[in-house]
């Protein structure tokens, strides 16, 4: 048990060193884009499946209440959160579409999808990206692996991959990464 432990910990120390330097551009670039959307009265869109959706609620939050500093509330919804909308789309078009439709009823021109997806191939996150560059919305994908087909999406503006065959070890960064933007987003717009 205690090797298990120590080859997590080990695992996840290493991922965090290996992509130090290869995520400072994307993280601020995808930081750029956030603020300036939200700065322009804009709102942050987000989505994933399983653990991903857990991540887009999480970062959601710290946007809508705080981080770590007291300031006014950030514009994000999480469309992972309303169970009648995402059963009623899956039921009557299907699952693949639960949440490009949403990104179709919310989203205007020049708000931010922030796509998340460990294999970067998810259809339903895909179909979301689609309908954001129909809106001339501006995407974020957060992928794990090569970056999947979100990876190479000419619809995504940023693409923040973790290149790490491991979803546990994926999803680990991922969090790490939607602190460090709220961390960006805060120190931009507020100083600190």
């Amino acid at each position: 048990m205690q090797d298990l432990i120590r080859k997590a910990m080990l695992d996840g120390i290493e991922l965090r060193q290996q992509c130090t330097e290869l995520l400072l551009k994307p993280l601020t670039d995808a930081a750029d884009i956030m603020v300036q959307c939200l700065q322009s009265g804009g709102k942050i869109l987000a989505c994933g499946n399983g653990g991903s959706a857990a991540d887009a609620q999480h970062f959601v939050a710290e946007l809508v209440n705080r981080f770590e500093i007291n300031r006014r509330a950030l514009a994000a919804i999480s469309l992972t959160n309303d169970a009648s909308v995402m059963t009623s789309i899956a039921n009557d078009f299907e699952f693949n579409a639960v949440f490009s439709r949403q990104v179709e009823a919310l989203g205007r021109d020049r708000d931010v999808l922030l796509a998340i997806s460990t294999s970067g191939d998810s259809p339903n996150v895909l179909k979301a990206i689609d309908e954001a560059v129909a809106l001339n919305m501006l995407t974020i994908a957060l992928t794990g692996r090569d970056g999947g087909k979100m990876g190479v999406h000419a619809g995504v503006n940023v693409n923040i991959n973790i290149p790490h065959a491991s979803t546990a070890r994926v999803q680990e960064m991922h969090i790490t990464c939607l602190h460090i933007l709220c961390t960006l987003i805060d120190e931009r717009m507020f100083g600190g």
